[in-house]
């Protein structure tokens, strides 16, 4: 390590700090607030992470490597990027503003090659242990070409590891063997409360040694470990050993005078130690007793570099929250702001004069032409854009299926996803599969015991060797399509997303496709938004859901399910009544998950089908009678689509019954019975909510906006359908799902589904308790369009 690369280092940290507190201050105090809100940026906690960031930057990194930077220092990762040329001064001036540099790292909102979405605190953190599995699965099957693994690097808060997934994906890691996983705790013991418990970094020690990371502590710089070294320095480091968090970080923010006062009361006339303290101003003073080992770019350097292997590191390296700033070490500081002021004094400190805020080199001593030379040479940045492309892979133009007579939506999906593990191809290769420990429960056995389970090293199945008979070949080799998960839905969701990047953290195109019961989606709710909001790609397959699982009760039924496919962004939501339809949403979703085009929206549907997404399949365990029928172009399109017409209705319509999900018996029984004294009932299957209500809210967006010609999907199924005719909506979830319908051509509407938690029975008597039945069915066309059928109530 050289005195020059210390000395351009040093001065790009200073350079970062600057930038960065002058990004949150000018955010806050400069620019027009239009709207009276505080705008924030966390100057302190992103200072924390000054100079570890720097080190990691502009001289650790490599291309291959992927960093999830701690949200809190967004400002500072922003300022970085500045410098290296990928984030522009107008975006850093509307930092926190309408377009402008986002609060915390974005992939998809920031311009400057984030490598994973940080926010929701913990959860970027597990994304680098899940993508560094993700990596050694592209890698070890073949899909990485010539592209060298690369180091998965989280730089985390040590308040944020309270977070419980970030325990979750710890335990996942140990029984998965994750490798080349950095997790870099920014422990400046302060959160936004509080001060931490004293001694935190023993029990995170014993904690990642227990899960088989290598430890290492870095609490001292070289200035604190050279005045150790002198007469009087043992006690000196008992002295800080032993001193309690709260006391350091007042001590730190009151300054050189306040340590020498309580350095002197605590310790007395120590003779060598007490000369030493004498011989330093009260500024070198302060400098001294915060010289913390993640603020001291030679300690890091030093142990960067000393990291020649492929195991998990935990690096615990002691920081001080707001370092460099007036407000350091102050407990209110996690929110807080510097005062204009307080600016002030930072600015002549930085020696940066009125106007030339933003210049690169301002205030810096060495040479320009020497800082833009060692810049272009920043080895992180010479590998081009940091988002990969990979190839499309071509998808079958259908998945042909057996229907059996009478089947189960999660029945056809297994033997769907069966029919496709048969076939030799590059589409079936890239198929991975994964399940928090619901494998079989959800159909995944067959396509499992087809394509094997993954695992770096080959373990046998011993029921198998021992010649035990089971439905289950649990083998595990290099090349297997599974990646198995314990019990935790937060982990599913986070590995789901490191898959759905795969083709662009490591440029290799994967299909994952990730099962769980679905009630449980909601235990994973903000992972699944957090893979959403990141981009990445992948289909969910809930199931099973409602309450088909009735003789086990409400805690295996799910309501406000189809509400979260509506709701999700990036997620599009899917519930098949019938295999064939299944057959067709998953061979499109193959396809839709791959896309990432800018196309404007379809005026069929006005839905930015170009810009793709992931999908969600809510499936059913319950069997139902299958349609023997023709997929001819226009029924495969208005399954895509979301709806078609299962029974048209006449010009005198008086009912229309729209349906989805395994509910379909019901509404089918139901209009059968009203239609033998009403004409022209109609029966609309809804295969998907989510894409009807999103095409026609962008409809009326669109019409709104100047094109009076707009027509969405569900308006034009609607359109013929006389003011009179009243509309039954039912499923097995939460009526809102399809009660909206009514408000699209104005029609009196009944919703009908589940508002309430389960209990335990058989579906007929569960289905006449929630009124979801063909009794209640009829009922309501009853209530909003009267007729003659109420004899069928008694019938049925």
């Amino acid at each position: 390590m050289t005195k020059d690369l210390l000395d351009v280092l040093s001065a790009l940290e200073r350079k970062v700090l600057w930038l960065a507190a002058w990004m949150i201050h000018e955010a806050n105090h400069v620019r027009d607030n239009v709207d009276g809100l505080k705008v924030g940026g966390h100057q302190a906690s992103s200072a924390s992470l000054s100079t570890i960031m720097t080190a990691l930057y502009f001289h650790v990194l490599r291309p291959q490597d992927r960093v999830a930077v701690k949200p809190h220092a967004s400002p500072i990762f922003h300022a970085i990027q500045y410098l290296l040329g990928r984030q522009s001064r107008e975006k850093l001036a509307a930092f926190r503003g309408y377009k402008g540099a986002q609060s915390y790292p974005s992939r998809t909102k920031d311009t400057d090659d984030v490598d994973f979405s940080t926010g929701s605190v913990g959860l970027g953190v597990a994304q680098t242990l899940f993508a560094s599995l993700v990596q050694d699965y592209v890698h070890d099957h073949g899909f990485a070409g010539d592209r060298s693994p690369g180091r998965m690097i989280a730089l985390v808060g040590d308040a944020e590891m309270d977070e419980g997934n970030i325990f979750e994906a710890l335990l996942e890691g140990w029984k998965q063997g994750v490798r080349n996983c950095w997790w870099i705790i920014d422990y400046n013991r302060q959160s936004l409360d509080a001060v931490v418990r004293e001694g935190l970094w023993e029990q995170y020690e014993k904690l990642f040694r227990a899960f088989g990371w290598d430890v290492v502590i870095l609490k001292y710089g070289v200035l604190l470990e050279e005045a150790f070294k002198k007469p009087g320095g043992d006690t000196l480091r008992a002295w800080i050993d032993h001193c309690p968090n709260q006391l350091y970080s007042a001590l730190t923010f009151q300054g050189g005078a306040a340590w020498r006062r309580r350095l002197t009361d605590d310790l007395g006339d120590q003779g060598p130690l007490s000369a030493l303290l004498d011989a330093l101003s009260d500024d070198d003073l302060a400098r001294l007793m915060t010289n913390l080992a993640g603020h001291d770019l030679p300690t890091l350097l030093d142990a960067f570099g000393k990291i020649d292997h492929d195991r998990p590191t935990c690096i615990i390296a002691y920081t001080v929250k707001g370092h460099g700033l007036p407000l350091a070490g102050h407990k209110d500081n996690h929110a807080g702001l510097m005062t204009t002021a307080q600016m002030e004094i930072l600015r002549n400190a930085m020696k940066v004069r009125p106007g030339h805020e933003w210049d690169f080199f301002e205030g810096l001593s060495l040479p320009e032409h020497e800082l833009r030379s060692f810049l272009e040479k920043v080895p992180f940045a010479q590998g081009g854009p940091r988002r990969l492309q990979a190839a499309r892979v071509d998808v079958p133009a259908a998945l042909t299926v057996e229907i059996a007579p009478t089947m189960s939506t999660q029945q056809g999906f297994g033997v769907l996803l069966n029919e496709v593990g048969k076939q030799k191809s590059d589409f079936s290769d890239r198929i991975v599969t994964t399940s928090p420990d619901v494998t079989m429960s959800t159909n995944l056995g067959a396509f499992v015991n087809r394509r094997g389970l993954f695992a770096r090293q080959p373990m046998v199945d011993t029921f198998k060797s021992e010649r035990i008979p089971s439905t289950l070949t649990w083998e595990f080799s290099p090349k297997g399509q599974h990646m198995e998960l314990g019990i935790a839905e937060m982990n599913l969701f986070i590995l789901l997303s490191a898959l759905g990047l795969s083709h662009s953290l490591f440029g290799a195109r994967l299909f994952p496709i990730g099962t769980l019961y679905d009630p449980f989606v909601c235990r994973g709710l903000d992972a699944l938004n957090y893979a959403c909001y990141q981009d990445a790609r992948f289909i969910l397959v809930g199931t099973p859901s409602g309450i088909t699982l009735a003789p086990e009760g409400g805690a295996h039924q799910s309501i406000g399910t189809p509400l979260i496919g509506m709701a999700q962004d990036g997620l599009a939501a899917f519930e098949p009544s019938f295999v064939d339809e299944l057959a067709v949403i998953l061979g499109f979703a193959f396809d839709y998950i791959q896309r990432d085009g800018e196309g404007e929206a379809c005026e069929r549907t006005w839905l930015r089908d170009e810009t793709g997404g992931s999908v969600y399949l809510r499936l059913s365990t319950r069997p139902v009678e299958q349609p023997q029928r023709v997929m001819t172009p226009e029924l495969r399109q208005g399954i895509i689509d979301g709806a078609y017409w299962m029974r048209k209705p006449g010009p005198n319509c008086q009912v229309v019954v729209a349906y989805t999900g395994a509910i379909a018996p019901e509404a089918i029984q139901a209009v059968g019975l009203m239609a033998e004294d009403r004409r022209d009932i109609g029966l609309l299957a809804v295969t998907s909510a989510d894409r009807l209500n999103a095409g026609w809210t962008a409809a009326s967006r669109a019409r709104e906006r100047g094109l009076p010609h707009a027509r969405s999907h569900i308006e034009r199924l609607m359109a013929e359908l006389p003011p009179h005719c009243g509309l039954v909506t039912v499923l097995d979830g939460h009526p809102a799902t399809l009660a909206w319908l009514g408000a699209v051509a104005g029609h009196r509407t009944r919703p009908l589904g589940v508002e309430h938690f389960g209990q335990t029975g058989a579906l007929p008597d569960l289905h006449r308790h929630y009124g979801i039945d063909a009794n209640a069915i009829v009922a309501a066309a009853q209530a909003i369009a009267p007729g003659r059928p109420i004899r069928y109530l008694k019938a049925l």
